[in-house]
This record gives C-alpha cells, sequence and structure tokens, in this order.
C-alpha cells in the first residue's frame, strides 16, 4: 500500500452531493508523485433483483437518468434502487424503495453482495439483495415519489425475455447485469 498525504481538498460542488478536488501526494516503492482526482460523495446505496420463484419473473424498471439521456438518448431498465437515509440500515432502505418504485410490499429478502459502485472517484457503496414477490404483494402502483422527481416504469419480465435481454446487451446498467447473473448463475430465475 503506498504512502497517502492529502496536500488540498477543495469542494467544487455541494447541492445533492458533494464533489472534492483532492490534490496528493503519493509514495509508492520510493518514488513520490503528486496527482489530482475528484472525488464524488454519494451515500450508500441499495438494489434489489425481484423474482417470482413460481412465474419465474423479474421486475425492472425503467426511468429517466439524465447521464444516460445525454449520452445514449435512452432510458435504462433497471433492478429497482435507492439511496440509504442516514443512519437507515440497507434492508430498511430496500424494502422502503421496493414500494415507493414497484408498488409491492416485500418481506423476504436476501443480501447477496456488496461494494463501490466505481471506486475511482466515487463513495458511493451499494449493497446488493434479492428479493422474492408475488402478484397478491402489490399495494399500490408503484412509480417513485414525485416530490423526488420520479416517473418510475414498472416491467415484469418472463426469464426467457429477461435473458435475451441480456443476452443481446440491452442491460447497460451495472448493478442490473450483477443481480441478474447471480439469479441466473442461482436458478432462481
Amino acid at each position: 500500500m503506498p504512502n497517502i498525504k492529502i496536500l488540498e481538498r477543495q469542494t467544487l460542488a455541494n447541492k445533492r452531493s458533494r464533489l472534492e478536488q483532492i490534490r496528493f501526494e503519493k509514495t509508492d516503492s520510493g518514488v513520490t508523485k503528486i496527482q489530482e482526482r475528484e472525488l464524488f460523495h454519494r451515500p450508500q446505496a441499495a438494489s434489489i433483483l425481484l423474482y417470482d420463484p413460481d412465474r419465474k419473473t423479474v421486475i425492472l424498471t425503467r426511468q429517466f437518468r439524465l447521464p444516460v439521456y445525454l449520452d445514449k438518448k435512452e432510458a435504462l431498465l433497471e433492478a429497482c434502487a435507492g439511496l440509504l437515509d442516514e443512519g437507515e440500515f440497507p434492508e430498511h432502505a430496500i424494502i422502503r424503495e421496493v414500494e415507493e418504485e414497484t408498488g409491492f410490499r416485500i418481506s423476504e429478502i436476501e443480501k447477496i453482495a456488496e461494494g463501490y459502485s466505481s471506486p475511482s472517484s466515487f463513495t458511493e457503496y451499494v449493497h446488493f439483495f434479492v428479493g422474492k414477490y408475488s402478484p397478491d404483494m402489490k399495494v399500490n402502483e408503484g412509480g417513485g415519489l414525485e416530490e423526488e422527481g420520479e416517473d418510475i416504469e414498472v416491467l415484469e419480465f418472463p426469464a426467457a425475455a429477461i435473458r435475451e435481454e441480456l443476452i443481446r446487451g440491452h442491460i447497460k446498467d451495472i448493478k442490473t447485469l450483477v443481480l441478474l447473473q447471480y439469479a441466473l448463475l442461482h436458478n432462481l430465475i
């Protein structure tokens, strides 16, 4: 592990999340270099793949994401996800997000992984879950919270169709790729 000395920190933006520029000295194997990086501070997040083991289906969402729109002029198919509120447990956050986004009230979830979403520049740490759902668990239409600017389309896919989406490269969201691959490897769908 190299020796790191922070030389300067400058806040570039601090609205919804904080963006910092950090200048640091890095000494590794006797060689010292000065480097600069931008660091985007994000809260922890949770993501879940909802699956129905009896009907062999999954629930995904489609919603507007500005970076994706600016880059590809499209919306992503995504597993349900959201940020943890301060002090909130990942399990509680994802159950809350599932109901807000999809309209399902679930109780059976399993944590399968956790890790950094993009460690070169983001502090965001994501908790990955899978959870069972069935049609009788639907308590509202979902769609997200209007006050958060969410307009989420809830989509149900048969296992064969979601496999085709994967094979054709239509799933572009990394957290969704991780969750779907887990589901396929463990025969959940």
